[in-house]
C-alpha cells in the first residue's frame, strides 16, 4: 500500500473542490500527453495510472511487444518522475537491485566501507519481466515495495518519494519464469493485464513508430504534485454504500465466509488489503473521470484488477476451464444486482 501520513484536517467543501478541479484538468492533459505515444489501451493506461495516483505499485502482465516498457517511461516522463529501469534476469542478484558497499581508501591508507546506491533509488522503478529472476531476487524488492527503505549491511536507507514500481511480467506459460510468491503479489495494488491492440491502434502503431519522427510526451506534473494529488484523493469522501460494496465484494470473494456461487471455485480469497485498495483505487478513478465522489460502478470496474492475482482458483474450477475473470464476474454481477 501507500505511505499512510497521519490524518490531515478535512478540507471545507469549497477549497476540496477547487483543489479537485485542478486536479481534473491536470489529468486530463495527463491522458492526452500518454496517449501520444501509447494508442488503444485507454483501460491499461487508466489502470497504471490509477494504481500510481492511489500510491500504489502496478503488475503489468503480457506477452512481449505490447509496450508495456514504453508505457512506464512514458508516463516517468508525463508524471515528472526520475525513473529507472531493471532488466530481471536469471543471474540478477539482490545487490544489482539495492546496492552494495565498496571499500574506499584515503591517502593515509585509512579504509572504510561507501554504500553505492543501486538502481532502486529512483521515484518510479521499472521491474522489467520480474518473474525471469530467482525468488531471492524478486524478494529483494518486497521490503523496498511495502517499507519504503531498503537495510544494506544493518544499516536503513529510505528511498525516494514518491516511490513507485511498475513491474512487467510475462505470462507464466512462457519458458524460464519463476512465479512471484503470493505476498509478493499482494504488495501490487493492482494487476494490470496487457492485451493485443484493436485494429485501428495497431494500425497508428505501424504508421506512427516507423517514419523519421516518433511522439513523444511532454511532462505534466513533478513529484511535488503528484504527491498532493494522492493526498487529496486521500481526503476525498466515500459514500456509505460504497463502503459498503467493497466489503461485500471483498468478502464474498473468501472460501468459507461467502455463500455466493462463485464462492465455490476459490481456493483462497483476498486479505484487508484487497479492501484498501479497492477504497484508495474507487476515488482515484473518480477523479481520473472527472467525479468527486466514487459510485459502485468504479468498485465494480475495478474488482478484475484490484482482486484477481489476491485469489486462486480451486484445482477443479481450472480443469472446468473457469477463469478468474468469471469468478470475479459473477462476483460484481451479485453486488449490482
Amino acid at each position: 500500500m501507500g505511505m499512510i501520513d497521519s490524518p490531515a484536517p478535512m478540507l471545507d467543501e469549497k477549497a476540496m473542490i477547487a483543489k479537485a478541479e485542478q486536479a481534473l484538468a491536470e489529468l486530463a492533459t495527463l491522458r492526452q500527453e500518454v496517449g501520444k505515444v501509447i494508442f488503444g489501451q485507454e483501460k491499461v493506461v487508466e489502470n497504471t495510472v490509477l494504481s500510481i495516483l492511489s500510491g500504489g505499485h502496478a503488475l503489468l502482465v503480457g506477452v512481449p511487444g505490447l509496450a508495456k516498457t514504453k508505457l512506464v517511461s512514458t508516463l516517468g516522463t508525463a508524471l515528472g518522475l526520475h525513473a529507472n529501469r531493471i532488466q530481471f534476469t536469471p543471474d540478477l542478484m539482490p545487490s544489482d537491485i539495492l546496492g552494495s558497499e565498496v571499500m574506499d581508501q584515503d591517502e593515509h591508507g585509512r579504509r572504510s566501507f561507501r554504500f553505492i546506491e543501486g538502481p532502486v533509488f529512483a521515484q518510479l522503478l521499472m521491474a522489467d519481466e520480474i518473474n525471469r529472476a530467482s525468488p531471492r531476487t524478486q524478494s529483494a524488492l518486497l521490503q523496498a515495495m511495502q517499507e519504503y527503505h531498503i537495510t544494506v549491511a544493518g544499516k536503513r536507507y529510505d528511498l525516494p518519494a514518491p516511490f513507485h514500481v511498475l513491474a512487467t511480467q510475462n505470462p507464466l506459460e512462457q519458458e524460464g519464469t519463476y512465479p512471484l510468491p503470493e505476498a509478493q503479489l499482494d504488495r501490487f495494488l493492482m494487476q494490470v493485464d496487457v492485451t493485443y491492440p484493436d485494429f485501428d491502434a495497431e494500425k497508428r502503431i505501424l504508421l506512427d513508430t516507423t517514419g523519421m519522427a516518433e511522439s513523444h510526451a511532454e511532462a505534466v506534473l513533478d513529484a511535488e504534485r503528484l504527491k498532493d494529488i494522492q493526498h487529496l484523493i486521500r481526503q476525498m469522501p466515500v459514500p456509505d454504500s460504497v463502503v459498503n460494496a467493497i466489503l461485500t465484494l471483498v468478502r464474498s470473494a473468501r472460501p468459507g465466509e461467502s455463500t455466493s456461487d462463485a464462492a465455490k471455485h476459490i481456493a483462497w480469497g483476498p486479505g484487508p488489503r484487497a479492501g484498501q485498495a479497492l477504497m484508495l483505487t474507487a476515488r482515484a478513478r473518480a477523479l481520473y473521470e472527472g467525479r468527486f465522489a466514487p459510485s459502485i460502478d468504479d468498485v465494480a470496474a475495478l474488482a478484475e484488477p484490484v482482486l484477481q492475482h489476491r485469489m486462486a482458483l480451486t484445482f477443479a474450477a481450472r480443469a472446468e476451464g473457469m477463469t478468474m475473470a468469471d469468478v470475479i464476474s459473477s462476483l460484481v454481477k451479485s453486488l449490482k444486482a
